[in-house]
Order: C-alpha cells, then structure tokens, then sequence
C-alpha cells in the first residue's frame, strides 16, 4: 500500500460548477474508503457558503459514469470518478 491518500475526481456540472467555480477537482478520501452519501458532506466542507448542499441535494450522483439510484449503497474505494449531476430543467 502506499503512503498516498486515495483520492477520487469530482465533476461538476451546471449549477455546482458555478456554485464551486471549478468543473472538477481532487479529493481525498480515508484510506478505508467513504460512502457515496458522506461525500456530500466533504464537498460543502471544500466549499462552504457557496449553496453546494442544497445543490447537491436536488441532484444525482454519477460514479465511473453510471447513474446512481441508492448512494448509501456506494462504497468510495479511490480512483473513481464521480459526477454531480445537476437536474436538467426543460421549457
């Protein structure tokens, strides 16, 4: 094992990438993993004040491009690719 911390490629898209000002990012996770519904917790505490969690909250996950149904059933081991996918408002 190494001494890096794993660490996993946030995306965002829409409003979470104007919320944040950035379109993805490097995140360090535990070395034990974390799950895919504590990561939202992660983010706002990288971006507070910016709105994120009420974002995020109205959004979908994606990980290593697969739609998300049920977070709390995603294990975060390192090296995945997550996306928060914003809802798509059509007129």
């Amino acid at each position: 094992m190494s001494d890096h911390a794993k660490t996993i490629t946030v995306l965002y898209f829409a409003a979470a990438s104007t919320a944040t000002g950035i379109t993805s990012e490097e995140v360090p996770i535990p070395e034990s993993g974390l799950k895919l519904l504590g990561l939202t917790e992660l983010l706002v505490s990288r971006h507070p004040n910016v709105g994120l969690k009420e974002i995020i909250d109205a959004s979908q996950w994606s990980v290593d491009l697969e739609m998300v149904d049920d977070p709390e059933t995603i294990l975060l081991k390192g090296g995945e690719e997550v996306a928060v996918i914003c809802p798509v408002s059509g007129g």
